[in-house]
């Protein structure tokens, strides 16, 4: 008998979720078709690729709003469960409120864990594809610059053609083993080798310059070369902070390899911890939902109850942005930062739990 109560309390749980989930990334595609359509006004497409772009979008922002969702959807399911008087029924076969909330919670545990590892390099490959197919049509297309396992590639425009730079990595503020190639009318002109680049500033300041004059058909070396460029360090870093593109089995599995391309360690560890928290944030978002709604059988409250629900989503959400927001201007540690809110919610939740197991 346990057995079924515990498939009947999973399946419905896992109904709710599902619906939750479609619901906002319903919204979320329709909410970012209409940007997708404005960045594309002035191109002659159908609507495919806007369509397309906001699927593969849209997928990322829900897993980062996960913990809300799962806590919408417990708020729901709960009141469901209280109003049916299904709850009832199953305490008269020894389920105890503490007993359901666990069932709930661990499963909403192994959600995350699934998530982790199935469902993020999914979402990992796709915003991947988004940014991509819209750096093509972007209007600074002319200006372009890309991370891959090739290392930092540049493409910009100068008065006389265009120019490609690629460079092993970014070190600090240096890029590293630096080829630049200078074309003139769709012709290689010019090409730079350069062991390192400060990039701070424009120019930029190389060091051990290897230049290869095409047209001229000589070649010279410089120690020092300035080297003129629209993209400094504060540009080109802004690419290394979007680890959205990286799924969380990358990130363990070549983490080195992705320090070692430029990816500072403290951004690694903050991607890492954010997504190992995932688990213990929908395991508490369960029991949160539950303290607010199991310990009453009072329907008449259900407005009240949700009313606290939004205001308690919107306070986690900004406190939790908060507290990184500190780990990352050094104020608190950077790991506890991430894990601050959970600690506190965690707290909370030990208090509210004892309450609604002896009702």
């Amino acid at each position: 008998m346990n057995k079924i109560i515990n498939k009947f309390l999973i399946f419905k749980f896992l109904k709710v979720i599902i619906n939750s989930l479609l619901i906002f990334l319903c919204l979320g595609v329709l909410l970012n078709l209409f940007e997708e359509i404005e960045f594309f006004k002035n191109s002659n497409l159908s609507l495919t690729l806007p369509i397309l772009l906001s699927l593969s979008y849209v997928p990322t922002l829900v897993i980062e709003l996960l913990p809300f969702i799962i806590f919408l959807s417990s708020m729901f399911y709960f009141f469901h469960l209280r109003s049916s008087k299904d709850l009832l029924s199953i305490k008269i076969y020894g389920y105890s409120n503490l007993k359901i909330i666990l069932i709930l919670s661990f499963f909403s545990f192994l959600l995350g864990i699934i998530f982790l590892f199935v469902l993020n390099p999914i979402t990992s490959k796709l915003i991947r594809y988004y940014e991509t197919e819209k750096a093509q049509y972007s209007r600074d297309v002319d200006h372009l610059i890309a991370i891959n396992k090739n290392g930092v590639w540049i493409k910009e425009n100068y008065e006389l053609g265009y120019k490609i730079i690629n460079a092993q990595n970014l070190n600090n503020k240096n890029l590293e083993k630096i080829s630049i190639y200078m074309f003139d009318n769709q012709e290689l002109v010019t090409r730079i080798e350069a062991e390192t680049a400060l990039i701070v500033n424009d120019p930029w300041q190389m060091k051990n310059v290897h230049v290869y004059d095409i047209a001229e058909n000589r070649s010279y070396f410089l120690e020092n070369y300035e080297f003129q460029s629209i993209n400094t360090l504060e540009k080109i870093s802004t690419l290394y902070k979007n680890l959205n593109t990286i799924s969380f089995i990358d990130l363990i599995l070549k983490y080195e390899e992705l320090n070692k391309k430029g990816y500072s360690k403290k951004l690694l560890d903050e991607k890492i911890n954010k997504f190992i928290s995932l688990p213990f944030f929908l395991f508490l978002m369960v029991v949160l939902a539950a303290i607010f709604t199991v310990g009453s059988l009072k329907t008449k409250e259900n407005f009240y109850y949700i009313l606290v629900s939004i205001l308690t989503c919107v306070a986690i959400y900004y406190f939790k942005d908060l507290s990184i927001a500190l780990g990352q201007t050094e104020k608190i540690g950077l790991v506890l930062s991430i894990w601050m809110p959970i600690i506190l919610i965690s707290l909370f939740c030990s208090i509210g739990v004892i309450q609604i197991n002896e009702k």
